[in-house]
This record gives C-alpha cells, sequence and structure tokens, in this order.
C-alpha cells in the first residue's frame, strides 16, 4: 500500500477524476446479460463501495465519468473480431443504447455534475472515446478506476491510463471480475505492477477532509 502522504498527493480533489466502467444495469444489475459477474459485484461488496466512493466524490469536488458501453440495434460500429464481441450479440440482454440496460446501475448516485461517456466499440473506456479529452480539459493527473470487470476492461482502463500520462490508483474492493478469486490474482499480478493499489476506506478518508477549492 502507498504512504498516507504519497496517496493524499495523488488524490487531491482538483486534480483527480472517479472512473466507473460498466457499472450498468445491463452488466451489474439485476437483470444482468452476465448473472455470474454482476452476482460476484453485489455480494463482494464491490458495488455498494463504488456507490459510497461516488457520493464522496461529489461531496469532495471530484469529478466523475461513467463509462457506458453500448450498441445500436443494428450493431453498425460494434467489433466482431474477438470471440467476446461475438458471445455478447446472442446473450438475452443486450447493451442498446437507450435502454434501461445502459442505464447506470442502483445504488450508484448520479449528479448533473456527472459525465456519462458511452462507446459503441472495443474493450477500453479510453482507448477511441472522448475521456481522455475530458480528463485533460479537467486538468486531471490522477485517475481512480473502479467497476467490472477485472478480466477485460479494468486493466484495459488501467493500462490505457498510464500509457496516457495519468497516474492510475485503483480500490483493489472496488473492482470485480469472474470467478471471484481472480480479480485478487489480477490485482497482485498484474495491476499493482503500474498503478497505485489501494482500499476504498483510505480513497474515503483522503476525500472526507475539508476539500481545496477547484
Amino acid at each position: 500500500m502507498p504512504s498516507d502522504t504519497r496517496l493524499a498527493e495523488q488524490l487531491d480533489p482538483a486534480t483527480t477524476v472517479l472512473l466507473t466502467v460498466e457499472c450498468q444495469r445491463g452488466v451489474v444489475g439485476p437483470d444482468s446479460a452476465l448473472p455470474e459477474l454482476a452476482e460476484v459485484a453485489r455480494t463482494s461488496g464491490a458495488l455498494v463501495r463504488i456507490a459510497r466512493l461516488v457520493a464522496a466524490a461529489h461531496g469532495a469536488g471530484v469529478q466523475v465519468l461513467h463509462a457506458i458501453a453500448e450498441r445500436r440495434p443494428d450493431g453498425r460500429g460494434a467489433n466482431h473480431n474477438a470471440r467476446l464481441f461475438r458471445a455478447a450479440e446472442r446473450l438475452p440482454v443486450r447493451q442498446i443504447i437507450g435502454s434501461t440496460a445502459v442505464r447506470v446501475a442502483d445504488p450508484i448516485p448520479v449528479s448533473e455534475d456527472d459525465l456519462v461517456v458511452r462507446r459503441l466499440h472495443g474493450l477500453s473506456p479510453l482507448a477511441g472515446t472522448d475521456v481522455d479529452a475530458l480528463l485533460r480539459n479537467f486538468g486531471c493527473r490522477t485517475l481512480v478506476v473502479t467497476g467490472v470487470s477485472a478480466n477485460v476492461a479494468i486493466p484495459n482502463a488501467v493500462f490505457d491510463a498510464v500509457n496516457l500520462g495519468y497516474t492510475a490508483v485503483v480500490p483493489a474492493d472496488a473492482i470485480a471480475g469472474v470467478p471471484a478469486d481472480y480479480t485478487p490474482a489480477m490485482i497482485r499480478n498484474t495491476l499493482a505492477l503500474v498503478a497505485t493499489v489501494t482500499t476504498t476506506e483510505a480513497v474515503l478518508t483522503n476525500w472526507q477532509r475539508p476539500k481545496r477549492a477547484r
């Protein structure tokens, strides 16, 4: 774990953005297209912790971005070049633009200052989306990455953030993947090499201190 001083510097509300990855009803909600992943996200407490982080970010003046994966009804623009994408096309719940499946899932609060960034393609919430430009316009230096899944989208987001020059912070108990025991292995053997790995409580402690003007 990082020192308290170093983590506090990284989590300065003036230069930090909180990213939630695919925390949408069709992924982690009760009617998920991926029920095993949704179950792990809920029973592990990850979804509740993400909600707490978002609420704390709102209170501390930290910008929040919600990254949503969706597709057109006709599939135009979507990838077909991997088994994962082909399997998604056969799922009973599809992440169609404008459907309830692509709304941010409960209990995560969404404020009028949050930005929702939607993508039609790929595996990463950063690559080929508006996220990098938005982060730079916000003066972001640190990106706190939460959500699902530890199998694919979370490591993609972390790698892309690091490659773009941001410091990535990962609250290890606010991400989830399948099977459940894969997540700590991914964190220990991969994400810890490139990101600051911490806990939800440590992030909350920093953001509940008197906030600085943005």
